[in-house]
């Protein structure tokens, strides 16, 4: 068996701490057109891999106006997809001002990323100034790497201080969880410019302001709901993921709390808002509705299950719940994800 030389190991591996460090950038206007040097080619779609969820290089994105300079960008299969519970790519949006413009996601990889620049210059060529990332997952903030260094990184304190920390085992969820053919490997993390506190953001793009609201734990524990008040549209991120039957996905647990700050969100609401959920095309505010009627449901169901001292398998045979099944990834989020965390929360003694 050869050996690998000693210093050839070392710099190898301070090669890799190196690229996991999330990199610095020198945010304003470097007075010349914006230029993404990422995006020259023209982006390319594959087919769509089976054993996937969905594929990132085969999805196509569309963009919607919803009020004059706010636009949702979401997978152009959604109308049909969308309601039959399939998957859907991640959804996104851009708000343009009199000054400049700002991204809502920055999506999972250079195709899909590069397809959101093109969106964005077919309706302006004023320079993209911010990008919000709604929480830590790879589909909503990999495409930061591709920014250049006049757009400034938004991220709540503790997003940007889960990717400094986590980035490679986000990778390799990621790659696990969409193969390995799908460009992740030339990622790299970038450190958010402005971190965002409990207390939340804004921004006057010119004429137009956009807020970054913390509502509380959503889907992790820096979830970022984006909103625009003069529209009144809302950007979800993952808390509420599509419509019925999309579900919660409860990755990180914390299923009371998920349920709290939905309905919170929901409550802050005006009349006639609009929401663009995580992966999914925009809707009212009832889109809330069948997410928090299933916390809900899961939440008592498996209440009850744990007071009658069954196990987590029985608990997960006993919490059906038919009344919400329709979603293609039922199997896995509520039955591999959902019922277990519930379950060991809730099998906590009170404190």
């Amino acid at each position: 068996m050869s050996h690998f030389p000693c210093h050839t190991f070392l710099l190898t591996m301070l090669a890799l701490m190196a690229c996991a460090t999330p990199s610095p950038r020198q945010p304003g206007n470097t007075g010349t057109p914006q230029h993404f040097a990422a995006c020259e080619a023209e982006p390319e779609l594959t087919a769509r891999n089976p054993k996937y969820a969905w594929t990132p290089n085969a999805v196509r994105l569309v963009s919607q106006k919803l009020a004059p300079g706010v636009f949702a960008v979401y997978d152009a299969s959604a109308e049909t997809a969308e309601p039959s519970g399939i998957p859907l790519a991640t959804s996104g949006g851009f708000v343009i001002g009199d000054k400049e413009v700002l991204l809502v996601e920055t999506l999972i990889n250079r195709q899909l990323f590069c397809q959101l620049i093109r969106l964005v210059r077919q309706e302006t060529d004023k320079p993209i100034r911010y990008a919000i990332n709604t929480s830590h997952h790879g589909d909503h903030s990999y495409g930061n790497f591709f920014l250049p260094e006049d757009v400034q990184v938004v991220q709540h304190e503790r997003t940007a201080a889960f990717i400094a920390s986590h980035f490679a085992e986000d990778i390799a969820f990621m790659t696990a969880n969409f193969g390995a053919d799908q460009g992740l490997g030339e990622l790299q993390p970038v450190a958010a410019d402005i971190l965002v506190k409990d207390g939340g953001w804004q921004v006057d793009l010119g004429g137009i302001t956009v807020e970054a609201r913390y509502h509380g734990f959503g889907q992790t524990d820096g979830d970022l709901f984006v909103w625009v008040p003069s529209a009144k549209v809302l950007w979800t991120g993952n808390p509420i993921v599509a419509q019925q039957p999309a579900i919660p996905w409860l990755l990180d647990g914390h299923a009371r709390e998920v349920l709290q700050t939905l309905a919170a969100v929901q409550a802050s609401l005006p009349q006639g808002a609009i929401v663009v959920p995580g992966h999914g095309r925009p809707a009212s505010s009832g889109l809330f509705d069948f997410s928090l009627r299933y916390l809900d449901a899961l939440q008592s169901q498996v209440r009850a299950a744990v007071e009658d001292r069954q196990s987590l398998e029985q608990t997960v045979s006993r919490v059906s719940m038919s009344d919400f099944q329709g979603y293609a990834l039922w199997g896995w989020i509520h039955n591999q994800v959902n019922v277990p965390k519930t379950y060991a929360e809730l099998s906590q003694p009170s404190p």
